[in-house]
């Protein structure tokens, strides 16, 4: 009989992830490790710090202008990917493009 795991999606607040964040400076721990022993993505972890930090209400809204945007980490799915493109919009027609690749 094989058995799976589920993983639960909790939705914490900004007070929660506050608190959290406050654990992780005080572990010694690298992202990915303390984000393991959680149970939380690292994606949502780079997020968060990234709001909290601007001192945003935690709210999913956009940013203002001329804020900092942190992306997160950019990795590649497969080792054999060997093109990675973003595209910003800047707003008013404008985009940048990256390449790498």
């Amino acid at each position: 009989m094989e058995t799976t795991t589920r993983r639960l999606r909790v939705k914490r607040g900004a007070e929660q992830w506050r608190v959290l964040l406050s654990r992780f400076d005080g572990s010694g721990l690298s992202v990915a490790e303390f984000c393991a022993r959680e149970g939380i993505s690292d994606t949502s972890f780079h997020r968060w710090r990234s709001r909290l930090r601007a001192g945003g209400s935690g709210k999913p809204d956009r940013a203002a202008p001329g804020a900092f945007l942190d992306a997160g980490v950019l990795r590649r799915e497969h080792p054999s990917a060997a093109r990675l493109e973003l595209t910003l919009d800047l707003g008013q027609g404008l985009q940048l493009s990256l390449v790498r690749g």
